[in-house]
């Protein structure tokens, strides 16, 4: 039981790891640096850094009541007030979210409307 519960502890940490990390294979190259830098600098407002350019996704995005959605694999979801970016500045002219998936779940982390300032 105990050999059981480091595997699935094991299997966790691998999963977590393989959806935290995103890799530019020289996909962005063409990318202006002081885009790659704004992508490099966004911080979530609970002080967590966002990431970089691989890790963010262009979006469109809806208000409803007052909250953002945006569509996630298919799916419309709330963005949590705790993820969203004002102070940032948006300089690629579309909204850019950041997420990943977390036991079965997807988890926004981050979000830049296309409107920030």
């Amino acid at each position: 039981m105990r050999r059981l519960a480091h595997v699935a502890m094991l299997a966790s940490l691998v999963t977590l790891a393989g959806a935290a990390l995103a890799f530019d294979n020289g996909q962005y190259d063409n990318v202006p640096p002081d885009i790659r830098a704004w992508f490099k600098s966004v911080i979530a407002p609970n002080g967590v850094p966002c990431c970089d350019i691989s890790d963010g996704h262009r979006t469109s995005y809806d208000v409803r009541g007052g909250a953002y959605w945006v569509p996630i694999e298919g799916e419309w979801m709330m963005v949590p007030e705790r993820a969203v970016i004002r102070d940032r500045g948006n300089p690629v002219g579309e909204a850019v979210v950041w997420y990943v998936h977390h036991r079965g779940n997807i988890i926004i982390s981050c979000f830049v409307p296309a409107d920030a300032v």
